[in-house]
């Protein structure tokens, strides 16, 4: 889905940070392929100003900033953003971009590139070091992108979803999301459903191990007599509110599926709602936040 054009007498403006490696030179390129007026490591003082310049074009500005980044506090720029966004001149859209750290590990060995916080100690100490401090406007951000499992070519391909102007799709960019309660609740989203309910495939020794992708777990969750009715009511209820979301102009929705540990109701039923949508026109993305934790008896507590 594309981001909804803002009025023709505001100007777009992107603000792109996140963790080194996590691929925003690559989000930045593929912008300026877009038509996007693109500037890395701006100095963070100078941003209102240039911003605010005045501007014949005022095409679609999109700005990188890290950790690098030349007068980078993160307290300083969470209050620029939210300057920034009070202006009626401006449509402003914050975008961070996130990497598991031993993924980004790998990243800078293969290349070989130093860590801008790892001068002279290991690179996973500049990592942590990076994520402790970026982690307030990892909060902040309206849009997360997290680039463990994606190529740099995913990548090219979800920003272009997210910000092609020349797209013709229109409505909100969704997100159905697995979790589970055991490891705490997703901060950023707009609909949680607890699917708790459910009988637990948990308690069936040969499908513990298994998780809501395999087939038998699916199986065992629809035999449920609550499923199918829960499941259609759920479904009626995103494909009201979800038309209603983008004449509002919400651009991202972000919708979570949870059970116990993660594992297994919410990841089959994220899947499902998936497949649903897509049935009707939408393009959801789905992440699994806890698939691939450990399915643990001192956590997996609730029958229900």
């Amino acid at each position: 889905m594309s981001e909804p054009e803002a009025p023709p007498s505001q100007r777009q403006l992107l603000l792109v940070t996140g963790l080194a490696g996590a691929g925003k030179s690559t989000t930045l390129a593929v912008l300026e392929d877009l038509g996007w007026e693109t500037i890395d490591n701006f100095p963070v003082r100078m941003l209102k100003r240039l911003v605010t310049m005045p501007d014949e074009a005022r095409g679609p500005l999109a700005i990188g900033f890290d950790s690098r980044t030349r007068g980078f506090v993160p307290a300083d720029v969470i209050a620029l953003v939210k300057d920034l966004a009070a202006r009626p001149d401006i449509a402003l859209t914050f975008l961070f971009l996130d990497c598991a750290g031993g993924e980004l590990e790998r990243r800078f060995n293969e290349t070989r590139r130093r860590h801008p916080m790892a001068d002279g100690r290991p690179v996973q100490e500049g990592i942590a070091a990076e994520r402790e401090l970026l982690e307030p406007l990892r909060r902040w951000a309206e849009v997360m992108i997290d680039t463990t499992a994606m190529t740099s070519n995913d990548l090219q391909t979800r920003i272009r979803e997210l910000f092609d102007p020349a797209s013709e799709e229109a409505g909100v960019t969704i997100t159905l999301s697995s979790f589970g309660f055991a490891r705490g609740m997703p901060p950023l989203a707009d609909l949680v459903f607890d699917m708790r309910f459910l009988d637990n495939p948990h308690w069936v020794p040969e499908l513990r191990e298994q998780t809501g992708q395999d087939a038998a777990v699916g199986e065992h969750i629809e035999r449920d007599p609550a499923f199918a009715e829960a499941f259609e009511r759920i479904r009626g209820l995103l494909l009201m509110l979800l038309p209603r979301y983008a004449r509002q102009g919400k651009p991202y929705v972000h919708i979570a599926f949870g059970c116990t540990g993660g594992r297994h109701r919410s990841v089959f039923t994220t899947e499902r709602m998936a497949q649903a949508l897509r049935t009707a026109g939408f393009s959801p993305t789905v992440r699994h936040r806890n698939l691939g934790s450990r399915a643990a008896d001192t956590i997996e507590r609730d029958r229900r």
